[in-house]
C-alpha cells in the first residue's frame, strides 16, 4: 500500500493516510459531499476503497470530525495549499523511453534551472521548447529546483509542503510527465532537488496527523523533520516512498537531496543509508541509472563511502569548497565563509581531494571541520562556479557576470568545466546572463511575510553588505519578475561568444573524457597559477590557469617535447587580448605567456611526461 490515493487493479480507489494523532478518519468527497469513515489499521494508519471515482475528483481528510485537510501525500493541489487534494492516475500518460537508461555521472554535466524563471510563462510545458538549445550547449542533464507544491505562485520551492504533488502554477503532474519524456526523447536526464531536512511553515499540516515533527533538534528552516524518535519508522517511510515516487511514476534519472546536514537522525541505520539502498534496488528493478546526490557541507566522507565502508553510500555530493576557492580568487571577497579559502591553496587542494577541509581549523566556523576524502573518485563530487544558493543568497542576487569582467568568466567557466568532477552550470551562466537571482516568495501570512523580509536582512551581516540599501523585498512581484531569464542575449555580444566558448569547453571535457578516472597532478606557480596535468587515454592534457591580474611568462623545463595548443582563453577568437598562440608550443623555452584571467589547454598525444 502507497500512501494517498492510488488506483487499484480493479479500477477502484484505495485511500492510505498515516494519523496517529487521530481517533478517527473520514474521506470527504466534494464532488458528492459524501463522508466516508476509513478503517484504522496497525501502527496508525487508517485505509479506505472506492468505485467510480474519475481522475480529478476533489478530496479532505477529516480527523475525528474536525476540519478539512488536504491529504499529506496529495497528488495534486489544484487550488492551492490550503485547498482540497486531487487525485491523479499516474498509470494514464502514455510514455515513449521504455529504452531510456540514463546517464553515468563520470560523462554527465548538470544545468540547474528554476521552472518559474526560466521562461516568461513558468511553466513545465514553456521548457519543452528550450530542450533543443540544452543539448546543443552540450549538457547531459537538467536539473530542476524544487517543485513540491508551495504557497502562491512564487518561490524558489525550498518551502513545499506536499512533498508528492508537482506546484499547481508550473503546471502539475501531466504537464510535469510531458516535460521529463520530452527530455529523454532528446537524450537528457533530469534531476529533481528534493527536500526531506523541513516543510515550509504555510500550509504544513503534518502536526495533525502525527509526529512528523521533532523538538529534539533545530534547523535554520524550523523544526526538524522525526527520522530518530518514536514514530520515527513511519516518517522515514513517508519520505522514501517521496523519494521513489518522483523516480518511478515521474521517470527522473536522479535527486538532489536538499541540505542533509539538516537531517538530524542517531539512529544506527541512517535515513540517508536506507534511502540509497531503496533507490538502489528500483534502479535494479527499473534498469536504468538512477543517482542521488547529496548537498552537505559537513565535508564528512561517510556520505560517500559504500556500507561497506561504514558510509551512507550515496552517488555523490556537492563540494562547496570549489566553489568558494574560485569565488574569492576572482572576486576578492573576503568576509564570511570566503575568508577560510586565501590564495590558490585551497583551489590546488580541492582539485586533488574533492574537497579542501579536511579536518584543519576554520577561521570561519572557529573549530575543526571536515574529514579526508582521499580514495574517493572524482565523479562523487559535484562543483560549480555558481548555484542557486550562492547567486541567490546573496543580499542583491548578482550572477558572477555583474560581478568580474569577461575573461573572469571564462576563467571560471574553464576551471568548472575542465575539472576532474562533475560539474554543473546555474541556469543563464552559460550567455553571461545579467538579470540577478533574487530570493522571492508569494505567501499569504502577514506576520510570515514580515519574518521572511527580517531574516533576509539578518543573514547578510557576516558578508557586510549593506542590508537595507540592497535586499529586495521577496514579497515584491517585481523581485519575482528582474529574476527571470533574458534569452535573448544569446544573439547579441558578448554573449554569443561566451555561450559557443562553454560549448566548445563542454566538447573539450567530452572529447578527452575529463570526468573518467585517469592520472591527475596539480602544481601551484608563484601563488596564482595553476598546472593540471590528465593523463588521457591516447594523449595527455596540460591545462594551465592564471588567477592573477598580471600576465606571466612560464618556463617549464619539465614539460618536454612539442605541445598542440587545443584553447587559450584569452585569443581573439574568444574576444580575449591575447594574440593567438602557435599551433605548436615547446614549454621548456619560456616562450608561454599567460594572460591575466585566462588558462590554455595543450595536448601531447604520446605520454611520457613525469607529474608535475
Amino acid at each position: 500500500m502507497r500512501a494517498g490515493a492510488n488506483r487499484l487493479a480493479d479500477g477502484s480507489w484505495e485511500f492510505l493516510v498515516w494519523a496517529p494523532n487521530a481517533g478517527s478518519v473520514s474521506l470527504h468527497l466534494l464532488h458528492s459531499g459524501e463522508l466516508l469513515t476509513l478503517a484504522p489499521l496497525a501502527r496508525g494508519y487508517f485505509r479506505g476503497a472506492i468505485k467510480n471515482l474519475k481522475p480529478g475528483s476533489r478530496y479532505f481528510f477529516q480527523l475525528d470530525g474536525a476540519r478539512d485537510l488536504p491529504d499529506p501525500a496529495s497528488r495534486f493541489q489544484p487550488e492551492g495549499v490550503h485547498g482540497p487534494s486531487e487525485i491523479v492516475d499516474v498509470s494514464h500518460f502514455h510514455w515513449t523511453d521504455q529504452n531510456w537508461r540514463g546517464s553515468t555521472l563520470e560523462r554527465s554535466v548538470f544545468y540547474e534551472l528554476h521552472v518559474g524563471t526560466y521562461t516568461a510563462e513558468g511553466t513545465f510545458d514553456a521548457l519543452i521548447p528550450r530542450i533543443p538549445e540544452l543539448v546543443e550547449l552540450g549538457i547531459t542533464t537538467i536539473e530542476l529546483m524544487p517543485v513540491a507544491q508551495f504557497p502562491g505562485s512564487r518561490n524558489w520551492g525550498y518551502d513545499g509542503v506536499y512533498p508528492f504533488a508537482p506546484q499547481n502554477s508550473y503546471g502539475g503532474p501531466e504537464s510535469l510527465k510531458r516535460f521529463v519524456n520530452a527530455a529523454h526523447e532528446h537524450g537528457l536526464s533530469v534531476a529533481l532537488d528534493v527536500v526531506h531536512n523541513h516543510l515550509g511553515p504555510e500550509g504544513n499540516y503534518l502536526n495533525a496527523y502525527g509526529p512528523y515533527f521533532t523538538d529534539r533538534y533545530r534547523t535554520p528552516w524550523g523544526q526538524a523533520l522525526n527520522f530518530d524518535g518514536a514514530g520515527s519508522d513511519e516518517v522515514r517511510r513517508f519520505f522514501i516512498e517521496n523519494a521513489l515516487c518522483w523516480l518511478e511514476d515521474y521517470h527522473f534519472d536522479a535527486l538532489r537531496l536538499d541540505a542533509v546536514h539538516g537531517i538530524f537522525d542517531f539512529s544506527a541505520r541512517h535515513f540517508l543509508a536506507e534511502l540509497q539502498c531503496s533507490v538502489r534496488d528500483l534502479s535494479k528493478r527499473l534498469g536504468r541509472m538512477i543517482h542521488c546526490i547529496a548537498e552537505s557541507d559537513l565535508n564528512d566522507s561517510r556520505l560517500l563511502h559504500s556500507h561497506e565502508q561504514g558510509g551512507y553510500g550515496v552517488d555523490a555530493q556537492w563540494s562547496d569548497d570549489f566553489h568558494h576557492s574560485v569565488h574569492r580568487l576572482l572576486t576578492g571577497e573576503d568576509r564570511g565563509y570566503y575568508a577560510d579559502f586565501e590564495g590558490i591553496a585551497p583551489l590546488a587542494s580541492t582539485l586533488r581531494d574533492g574537497w579542501y577541509y579536511k579536518g584543519q581549523y576554520s577561521h570561519f566556523r572557529r573549530r575543526h571541520h571536515g574529514n579526508s576524502p582521499q580514495g574517493i573518485a572524482a565523479s562523487k563530487f559535484v562543483v560549480c562556479n555558481q548555484n542557486h544558493d550562492q547567486v541567490g543568497n546573496r543580499a542583491a542576487g548578482e550572477r558572477l557576470s555583474g560581478l568580474v569582467n569577461f575573461e573572469a568568466q571564462k576563467l571560471a567557466a574553464g576551471i568548472t568545466l575542465l575539472s576532474p568532477f562533475v560539474p554543473l552550470l546555474f541556469m543563464g551562466e552559460e550567455y553571461g546572463e545579467t538579470a540577478p537571482f533574487q530570493y522571492f516568495t508569494s505567501h499569504g501570512d502577514p506576520e510570515l511575510i514580515e519574518a521572511v523580509r527580517r531574516g533576509r536582512r539578518e543573514e547578510f551581516a557576516a558578508f557586510g553588505w549593506e542590508q537595507e540599501k540592497t535586499v529586495p523585498d521577496p514579497q515584491d512581484d517585481q523581485t519575482f519578475s528582474r529574476s527571470r531569464l533574458d534569452h535573448s542575449l544569446k544573439n547579441e555580444e558578448p554573449h554569443r561568444t561566451l555561450l559557443r566558448f562553454y560549448q566548445t569547453l563542454i566538447r573539450i571535457r567530452r572529447e578527452f573524457e575529463l570526468g573518467s578516472p585517469s592520472l591527475r597532478s596539480v602544481r601551484e606557480i608563484g601563488g596564482s597559477v595553476l598546472l593540471v596535468l590528465r593523463q588521457c587515454e591516447r594523449s595527455q592534457l596540460l591545462m594551465m590557469f592564471n588567477f592573477g591580474e598580471s600576465p606571466i611568462r612560464l618556463n617549464l623545463t619539465e614539460i618536454l617535447g612539442a605541445w598542440t595548443t587545443v584553447m587559450n582563453s584569452a585569443d581573439t577568437s574568444w574576444n580575449g587580448p591575447a594574440r593567438n598562440l602557435a599551433h605548436q608550443i615547446t614549454l621548456n623555452t619560456g616562450n608561454l605567456r599567460l594572460s591575466p584571467h585566462s588558462f590554455v589547454v595543450m595536448k601531447q598525444e604520446q605520454a611520457g611526461t613525469k607529474p608535475i
